[in-house]
């Protein structure tokens, strides 16, 4: 502090403000920022899963289970999409890779505005889902090559913040694009969607890429998806991953559903989902100071704790402000666990099959994605709210003691691979 006292608190806060600054952004490449940009851009304007359900039902004229049918196959393609875009990654290139995955998802895009009538939509959407999660595990895998793994827990942490600005502004704009012409809000989202494509293309070079390591007296072309498959000590941390994100895509399924059958209008469900964007928008730069120094598994498993403890009270929830408040809880597990989560997938990953490591962690978001709604849905309807959201808070507890187990084995799989 000032010696002077209160006269040199100002430029004192000022300092601080800007060494904060500094080391939150300062010091990552060029490269870093163009992704970055691309990606905030994509995400604004990216309406179509915002508001598909509603256009589906409202202007196409499908029946709730026909829509639903058309959200599960963009899921499948997405779940495809992020095995084959992780092994193209590695195999052809990040960069190739994310610019045919653009480029096809704009094309799509397109193509979903004007097309009419399921056996049309629900192939489009499918091929939608794939091009779209198969950029998924090559960006993030071109995101470690150009960062030093000093840096990457800020650098995801940075990301993390982009993609919800961009899906806070979406997720506004959606109805107002959706209100002057439903085509827009395929339009407006293949308009974005160039802006990755245009940076990479004119901006991004492909990083060097090692070739895979090999066992001893094997050939080097063996190292492929299937070593993914044989690494037990990242496959524990995908399927500890799959427990928890099944109970977080809840808020996207069950969620709604719980509120309206507690009479609260659909509108304010809006309202109450929209202060996860809005927490994680002003705290989530905060978080890499917060959790630097703490172990990372620890900290996924006091995340895991913490979501579990939101979805658990919701059991309980019976009005907006009670909604808002487990909402609130579980998002700070969630800004939490997304930073933490994706430095460690970095840290697993031998730096020649980045790409399929992180296509087989997407991959549980994409499984998640589809068991969400299936299997809380029947619990929902048979065993009733509570049991779901109790269960909820069980699945979380057993994931952070999943974390605890297997930390300490991971962390000496990531010493491994750095020194290596």
């Amino acid at each position: 502090m000032d010696a002077t006292g209160s006269a040199g608190a100002g430029p004192g806060d000022r300092g601080g403000a800007r060494r904060w600054f500094a080391e939150t952004v300062g010091g990552l490449s060029a490269t870093y920022w163009y992704l970055w940009t691309g990606s905030l851009i994509n995400r604004a304007g990216g309406f179509v899963i915002v508001y598909l359900t509603i256009y589906l039902t409202t202007v196409q004229g499908f029946s709730p289970s026909r829509s639903g049918l058309v959200l599960g196959l963009w899921a499948a393609g997405g779940a495809i999409g992020t095995l084959a875009g992780g092994v193209a990654a590695d195999r052809i290139g990040r960069r190739i890779t994310l610019l045919v995955a653009h480029l096809g998802g704009v094309l799509l895009l397109v193509a979903l505005a004007f097309a009419q009538g399921f056996w049309v939509i629900a192939p489009l959407t499918f091929l939608f889902g794939l091009v779209g999660e198969a950029s998924r595990p090559a960006f993030q895998a071109l995101m470690v090559d150009v960062v030093p793994a000093k840096d990457r827990l800020r650098a995801f942490t940075l990301n993390y913040w982009a993609v919800n600005v961009g899906f806070a502004v979406a997720a506004t704009l959606a109805g107002l694009a959706a209100a002057a012409d439903p085509k827009l809000i395929f339009l407006v989202n293949a308009g974005t969607a160039l802006a990755p494509f245009l940076f990479i293309l004119l901006k991004v070079r492909e990083p060097h890429r090692e070739r895979p390591a090999a066992a001893p007296h094997a050939p080097v072309e063996r190292a492929g998806i299937g070593t993914v498959l044989r690494d037990r000590v990242f496959l524990g941390f995908v399927a500890v991953n799959l427990l928890i994100s099944f109970v977080f895509m809840q808020h996207l399924s069950t969620l709604p559903i719980a509120m309206t059958g507690d009479g609260i209008p659909a509108q304010q469900y809006g309202l109450v989902i929209a202060l996860n964007g809005v927490l994680i928008v002003a705290g989530q730069l905060f978080i890499p100071k917060l959790i630097k120094s703490y172990d990372r598994s620890r900290v996924l498993a006091v995340a895991a704790l913490i979501v579990g403890l939101g979805f658990g009270l919701t059991a309980f929830a019976d009005s907006v402000a009670f909604y808002a408040l487990t909402v609130l809880i579980w998002t700070v597990g969630e800004m939490l666990n997304s930073p933490s989560n994706s430095t460690l997938t970095a840290a697993l990953s031998p730096a020649a099959l980045r790409g399929r490591y992180q296509g087989v962690m997407s991959l549980s978001w994409s499984v998640a994605g589809f068991a969400a709604p299936v299997l809380g849905g029947y619990v929902q309807q048979h065993l009733g709210d509570e049991a779901l959201w109790l269960g909820c808070g069980v699945i979380a507890i057993v994931a952070a003691a999943g974390q605890l187990w297997s930390g300490p084995a991971r962390e000496r799989r990531a010493e491994a691979l750095q020194a290596a």
